[in-house]
């Protein structure tokens, strides 16, 4: 079955084959180098603030618990969850796209991409095998990664690619639950981190809908008023079930009729499907992720370290592009079998926060 294809043949073992999986991403070096890099708040400043592993492991989490409740692959969405974020730079989005810009820029077209980073990431980038570049993983776990929710028909992507993954094709419903369960885990974890370290207050939030929701069960189930030490602890928590609840209630009858034969690549383009969030609360989140950008994202605090980050990524691209003897010698090995921004692209993505800024002294600080 296609969705249990690898590229490369292996025997498999006493794990169902998404469990393998999943095993494989946890211990690989990019995993292990989420820990410092940036969700959205720089962690230096603080040790409570999540990264891209914390964050990775709670989207999982929150995928296994919608999987189970719909009854679908549990391993498969905690697999797709884990590997999400591979490919993300330092820095956050802002570094991500400021690589993409900045491609584009020295007239590389293609730019960056961080979904189809992920997916290089896991089938090109990681070396842990003699046989094979890459995890070789399912086909089902690595589409999840490409698509996300939706149909993914980028220009750029190769040929095999856009046949082998069918990518005007929808993925796996686990995909599309880690894509929903990615957003409840951000907006949750970026409240939380932002009235913690006081860069949003209660009061800008205390009229959402969502959060006058979350509120409401604090106060009448717990007796815990905004006011007390752990009302923030349990808003996010009732925030957090609200937003589960919700979206297995609305999703459970489409998903209780869906052929199961076929687990993935099943949808044709462009097909709207019925999974996702109630129109009520659909509109309640989108409201407070409005508000979550301009109030708290929009932090200047936020937009200095962001900013500081930005001018970190493209100053590392203009120093490997001009000097590419910078680069550590197994990239410069790559430089015969690669075209040289996809190298440079490629090292500058997998670097975490502080090794970035290192590197940046190091070469402009001379080593100060």
């Amino acid at each position: 079955m296609l969705c249990f294809k690898r590229f490369y043949p292996i025997k498999e073992d006493f794990r169902d084959p998404f469990s393998r999986d999943r095993d494989r991403v946890v211990h690989s070096s990019s995993f292990r180098r989420l820990e410092y890099k940036t969700q959205v708040f720089i962690n230096h400043e603080g040790d409570y603030f999540r990264t891209r592993l914390t964050h990775s492991l709670e989207v999982a989490q929150i995928s296994r618990t919608i999987a189970l409740a719909l009854k679908l692959k549990e391993s498969l969405a905690e697999a797709i969850a884990l590997s999400h974020d591979l490919g993300h730079t330092p820095f956050g989005h802002s570094g991500g796209e400021e690589l993409d810009r900045t491609l584009k820029e020295d007239g590389h077209s293609n730019g960056f991409d961080h979904n189809f980073q992920s997916f290089r990431v896991l089938t090109k980038l990681e070396k842990r095998y003699k046989e094979y570049d890459g995890l070789n993983l399912t086909y089902a776990t690595l589409e999840g990664v490409l698509k996300h929710s939706y149909p993914y028909n980028k220009k750029f992507l190769p040929q095999s690619i856009k046949e082998g993954f069918r990518v005007d094709y929808h993925p796996s419903l686990e995909a599309i639950v880690v894509d929903y369960a990615d957003a409840i885990a951000y907006i949750s974890a970026d409240i939380d981190d932002g009235i913690k370290y006081n860069l949003i207050g209660y009061e800008d939030l205390k009229d959402e809908p969502l959060i006058k929701m979350a509120t409401q069960k604090v106060e009448e189930e717990e007796g815990i008023a905004p006011t007390e030490p752990l009302f923030r602890h349990r808003l996010v928590s009732w925030l957090i079930k609200i937003l589960i609840g919700d979206f297995i209630k609305y999703s459970s009858k489409f998903v209780s009729s869906y052929n199961f034969e076929v687990l993935c690549s099943s949808f044709v383009a462009n097909e709207k499907l019925p999974m996702g969030h109630s129109p009520g609360i659909a509109g309640a989140l989108e409201t407070l992720k409005s508000t979550l950008y301009s109030k708290l994202y929009k932090h200047h605090k936020i937009v200095r370290e962001m900013y500081g980050g930005k001018v970190c990524v493209k100053a590392l691209y203009k120093a490997f592009m001009s000097e590419p003897n910078l680069l550590p010698q197994q990239h410069r090995e790559l430089l015969g079998v690669r075209k040289k921004h996809r190298v440079v692209a490629d090292y500058i993505a997998s670097m975490t926060d502080r090794y970035a800024l290192k590197r940046y002294h190091q070469i402009y600080a001379l080593g100060v």
